[in-house]
């Protein structure tokens, strides 16, 4: 099942944030999330925060958690953990990406944390798109001159071959101390992505005028 998040960073698209959630989903806000909720005429089912960055006042009709400020977890993990739990195992999160770049990085590391959790996750804004890819075969269709970039993540090494792309590999192990998957292009209707072993952070470019 599939479930929307909005995290806090500041300043997302609301129109992009709007589109994107369909009518009747399942939507969790983390603290100033729901400010972006709100002003995307979004009503969640859970809120989940601290409430130190939230200064709208918050709806009756919604799950509310609150959250003390010293914390293991961020406000998102803990929308994350609320929905797998819910049964909840694909998760779109919005609002992720933008903001402090320390909270971007804890969200990088929250698509490992969720695929750990037996769940997938995708950073989602207005120009890029960003998944974890664990081992095996991943095929991507419609996706024909788009720029995507590959980077392992959490291993020194990982595996992988591509084909439909224009830089194609063949079992390449690609170190992370050797940052060369940056700007690779989809090409023809579906390319695949497999990975052999270790994980690959993938970066998919949504919107050509930020290459």
């Amino acid at each position: 099942m599939k479930c929307y998040i909005i995290a806090g960073a500041p300043s997302p698209d609301i129109e992009f944030i709007r589109n994107e959630i369909p009518q009747n989903a399942f939507v969790l806000c983390a603290d100033r999330g729901y400010s972006h909720a709100k002003a995307a005429g979004i009503t969640p089912s859970v809120i989940i925060g601290d409430f130190d960055s939230c200064t709208d006042e918050l709806p009756e009709n919604a799950e509310v958690i609150s959250l003390q400020r010293e914390k293991l977890y961020t406000d998102t993990v803990h929308c994350i953990d609320n929905a797998l739990k819910k049964g909840y195992d694909e998760l779109v999160v919005l609002a992720a990406t933008g903001g402090r770049l320390d909270h971007t990085v804890a969200n990088l590391c929250a698509l490992e944390y969720t695929q750990n959790k037996g769940g997938r996750a995708v950073l989602l804004s207005e120009r890029e798109e960003i998944r974890l890819l664990g081992e095996g075969r991943h095929n991507f269709s419609g996706c024909g001159g788009l720029t995507f970039s590959l980077f392992p993540f959490g291993c020194e090494t990982a595996v992988i071959s591509v084909s439909g792309a224009h830089y194609p590999l063949d079992r390449y192990a690609y170190e992370s101390r050797n940052p060369v998957g940056v700007s690779n292009i989809f090409e023809g209707e579906i390319s695949e992505i497999e990975v052999h072993s270790g994980r690959l952070l993938m970066i998919i470019n949504r919107d050509d005028r930020y290459l």
